[in-house]
C-alpha cells in the first residue's frame, strides 16, 4: 500500500516558468552548469548548483554553497519568482518529445514507504552524493529535488489524469530549448485527492527509477529530524518528499553507457583476444548502436566493434546476472579491465543516452581509451530486480526525458 499527500508546493509564478525550469543537478558538471545558467539569473541551477555563483576554487560540497543555495533560494521568495500555494493539491505533469508523452502526478510521498519496503530500490547510492543532496535540503530547508517513481499501470489513476488532461486547463504549458513540452495541471478537488490516495492505497509497491540519491538524502533528513523531536506525528512536512510518479507503461528507458581510461596495461591486441576468449566480436564499418538484447557496441583506436553474448550468458536464473549492463561490467570491465567497482574507481566514466554514439567517440579520442555503447534495460528488468530485493550494476538506467527541477519544491515545515 502506496501512501501519497497533497502539499501546498513552491513553484514558479507563470511568467518565470520556462526560465526557472531546468534539467537535474547531477546530468551536467560545473562547467557545464556555468553555461546553462549564463545569463538567465532565473535559472533553477542557481540553487541547484550554488557553486555557479561562487569561485571556482570553491570545492562543490563546501559549506559556502549550501549558505549561497539557501541564499538564492529565499531570493527567489522575496522577489516573487517563487510563490507558495495556499492550498493542498496533487499535480499532473506531462512532457512530450518527439510525440512520445511521459505523464505521472507529483505528490509527496511517505519516507516511511522507503523504510518499510513499499518504495523499492535497484541501485546503491554514492555516500559522498547522498551528503551532497541531504546537506542541499537542510540548509534550504525543502526538498529541493523531484524523485521519479514508477508503478504497475493502474487504470483508474489513468482515467484521473485523463480528465484533467482533456477537459482542464493547464497552470503550466511551456516549451524548453531541447524541444521538450511540459504541462502541469493541478488538482485541488477533495474528490480527486482523495480518489487518487485511496487508488495509490491499492498500487502494492512504487519504484524509483530516477533519484535514488535524493531519496536517500529525504531519509537521511526524516531520520535526523525524527531524532530532534521524539514525539513526533508522522504528519510534519519532514516526514515526506516530492515525486514524479508515473506508470511502467509510460517511461522510456534508454541506455547508460561506459568509457574507460585505460586497457589495464594490455595491448590492444591482447584486449581485442581476451573479449573473444568470452564472446563473439565483429568489426563494423560505422557505429554499432544495438537493437536488441544480448548486443553491445565498442569503439577502441577509431573502430567500432560489435560484441554478441551467448546464450550461455542470458539464460541465468538469476535477473541481475542476466542483465547486459551486468555482463559488461563481470566479463568485460572487472575480469578483463580491473574496474571492481565502478562507484568508486576512477578510471571509468558514465555517458547517457541521450547523448548518442558521438559523445563516446569524442571521449575516447579525448581522454579515454574504450567506450562501450549498450542496449538499453528494460523497465521490467528494473522491476524484476526491485521485486527481488537485488541491486543493478551502477548508472544502470537512463530516463528520458528528464523530470525538469525547479517546477515544484517541498518546505519541510
Amino acid at each position: 500500500m502506496a501512501i501519497i499527500k497533497p502539499f501546498k508546493a513552491v513553484r514558479p509564478a507563470n511568467e518565470y516558468v520556462k526560465m526557472v525550469a531546468e534539467l537535474p543537478y547531477d546530468v551536467m558538471n560545473r562547467e557545464e552548469a556555468k553555461k546553462i545558467a549564463k545569463g538567465n539569473k532565473y535559472s533553477y541551477l542557481h540553487i541547484d548548483r550554488a557553486e555557479i555563483d561562487l569561485d571556482d576554487k570553491i570545492n562543490e560540497h563546501d559549506e559556502q554553497v549550501y549558505v549561497k543555495a539557501k541564499e538564492n533560494l529565499d531570493k527567489f521568495k522575496k522577489e516573487n519568482i517563487f510563490v507558495k500555494d495556499k492550498e493542498d493539491a496533487i499535480y499532473i505533469y506531462r512532457e512530450i518529445v518527439n510525440d512520445r508523452a511521459q505523464i505521472g502526478i507529483v505528490a509527496c510521498v511517505a519516507v516511511d514507504d522507503n523504510l518499510n519496503g513499499v518504495v523499492k530500490k535497484h541501485e546503491y547510492t554514492k555516500p559522498d552524493k547522498e551528503l551532497d543532496r541531504t546537506n542541499h535540503i537542510k540548509y534550504c530547508n525543502a526538498n529541493t529535488g523531484t524523485v521519479l517513481l514508477t508503478y504497475k499501470e493502474n487504470e483508474e489513476i489513468d482515467k484521473i489524469m485523463d480528465y484533467y488532461v482533456y477537459f482542464m486547463n493547464p497552470i503550466y504549458d511551456f516549451k524548453t530549448d531541447d524541444g521538450v513540452t511540459h504541462t502541469v495541471w493541478k488538482v485541488e478537488k477533495e474528490r480527486d485527492i482523495n480518489n487518487l490516495i485511496n487508488e495509490f492505497k491499492k498500487v502494492g509497491n512504487l519504484y524509483i527509477a530516477d533519484g535514488h540519491h535524493r531519496c536517500a538524502a529525504a531519509e537521511n533528513i526524516a531520520l535526523e529530524e525524527r531524532r530532534k523531536n521524539p514525539n513526533y506525528t508522522g504528519e510534519e512536512e519532514f516526514n515526506y518528499y516530492i515525486a514524479m510518479i508515473s506508470p511502467d507503461t509510460n517511461l522510456k528507458v534508454m541506455d547508460y553507457n561506459r568509457v574507460v581510461k585505460d586497457l589495464n596495461n594490455l595491448t590492444e591486441e591482447e584486449f581485442l583476444n581476451k573479449i573473444k576468449e568470452k564472446f563473439i566480436l565483429r568489426e563494423v564499418k560505422e557505429n554499432y548502436k544495438p537493437d536488441k538484447k544480448g548486443h553491445m557496441g565498442m569503439f577502441l583506436n577509431d573502430k567500432w566493434y560489435e560484441i554478441e553474448f551467448g546464450k550461455e550468458y542470458l539464460d541465468k536464473k538469476d535477473v541481475v546476472e542476466t542483465l547486459d549492463i551486468s555482463i559488461l561490467q563481470q566479463y568485460i570491465l572487472d575480469e578483463i579491465l580491473g574496474i571492481k567497482n565502478p562507484r568508486t574507481d576512477k578510471r571509468i566514466d558514465f555517458i547517457g543516452g541521450i547523448r548518442g554514439a558521438k559523445e563516446i567517440e569524442r571521449r575516447v579520442k579525448e581522454d579515454m581509451k574504450v567506450g562501450f555503447l549498450m542496449y538499453p534495460t528494460h523497465i521490467n528488468e528494473l522491476i524484476s530486480v526491485a521485486d527481488a530485493n537485488e541491486i543493478m550494476p551502477a548508472k544502470s538506467t537512463w530516463f528520458e526525458p528528464k523530470v525538469r527541477c525547479g517546477l515544484f519544491l517541498h518546505e519541510l515545515n
